[in-house]
């Protein structure tokens, strides 16, 4: 038999992303939206399937959806950038700014993808720790800035999986240091409906600063795997000349543009989901656990008096699913809980003190 060609070394070390997808009656592990996007949306996009050109190319430059977007943000529509989830817009900036002798900065525990997109674009990652209660270290950022010089800067606010969200001061100064040394700052926002500010109020054509959004949490449209970027139109253009031809297709296009028709709906099920993040927080602080505080629709907790990858299990084994972190940079022992519905954490809640008694 003949040698079998050897992915890149790298490559070859590498482990995926993964999450595990079991067959559970309560699934709370992936940030889902519980709820689902109203029965006039689903009656849109239904139309919307019929009157689809099969046979043609969709539209190359997602006019229409970048032009809603732009309004709602109030942006230009040069300034936004589509693409098939935010892990994609993060891989395009990863590929663009990116790659070989380059190297991009994060700050750990983060969302994972993050240095994982980095390294399959050839970069190499500058990993920065944050400090004994996961909040961002700014003497940390500056120490990763001035001995890596990344070209690109992630923070991820609110940051996946701890849900703490970085202030508008605390994003300025990692933006002076980022541009001080010629680098691009992305702040993720996959959760940023959650949060009490935005870091879109601080974007503008003269500054090297770059805001991801995706559909797949607030909007309800997981399965949809679309999301966008905001920043400078200089960025954007860049991006526009890597990114594969016709990337997104017609009916995520389509569906993208009249899930905006639904705001009002969106709004609400973000403030659901807020009052019964309140509603598990405080149940989880009655019980033997180290909580943080979120600012997303997800509860990062640490057993103290159980072994976390035995209690995820016994979970799994009562049918409720949540994210084991345990393994992840310094987040021993720790578990992720997405809020679901009322019956969901409901479910959740009692085999999780069933577990714990």
């Amino acid at each position: 038999m003949a040698d079998r060609i050897a992915p890149r070394d790298d490559i070859a070390m590498m482990d995926g992303y993964h999450s595990p997808q079991v067959s559970v009656d309560v699934r709370l592990n992936t940030n889902e939206s519980p709820l689902p996007p109203p029965q006039a949306f689903l009656d849109a996009v239904a139309v919307q399937v019929a009157a689809t050109e099969w046979h043609r190319y969709p539209d190359r430059q997602a006019t229409e959806l970048r032009r809603r977007l732009a309004a709602v943000h109030g942006v230009g529509s040069g300034q936004v950038f589509v693409a098939n989830g935010s892990n994609e817009v993060l891989q395009t900036l990863s590929l663009t700014y990116g790659g070989p002798g380059r190297s991009i900065a994060v700050f750990e525990p983060t969302y994972a993808m993050h240095s994982q997109i980095a390294r399959v674009a050839g970069s190499t990652v500058a990993e920065g720790a944050r400090g004994a209660d996961l909040a961002l270290d700014l003497d940390e950022v500056r120490r990763v800035v001035a001995e890596a010089r990344p070209a690109i800067t992630y923070l991820c606010s609110p940051n996946n999986p701890t849900g703490m969200v970085e202030s508008a001061e605390t994003v300025t100064e990692v933006l002076d240091l980022v541009e001080g040394i010629g680098g691009l700052l992305v702040v993720d926002e996959a959760y940023g409906q959650f949060a009490p500010w935005s870091a879109l109020e601080l974007l503008s054509e003269d500054r090297s600063l770059v805001v991801t959004r995706t559909y797949s949490k607030t909007w309800s449209m997981a399965a949809a795997r679309l999301g966008y970027l905001l920043g400078p139109s200089w960025v954007v253009a860049e991006l526009e000349k890597v990114v594969l031809p016709y990337h997104l297709d017609a009916l995520k296009q389509a569906a993208g543009t009249i899930a905006l028709d639904f705001v009002d709906d969106m709004e609400r099920r973000v403030s659901i989901l807020t009052e019964e993040r309140g509603r598990v927080d405080a149940a989880l602080r009655e019980l033997p656990l180290e909580v943080w505080p979120s600012a997303a629709n997800f509860i990062l907790f640490r057993p103290t008096t159980a072994d976390a990858n035995d209690v995820w299990q016994q979970l799994v084994d009562r049918s409720v699913l949540v994210r084991n972190c345990s393994g992840w940079p310094g987040l021993t022992g720790c578990l992720r809980v997405t809020i679901g519905t009322t019956d969901e954490d409901d479910r959740f809640l009692t085999a999780l003190r069933e577990v714990l008694s």
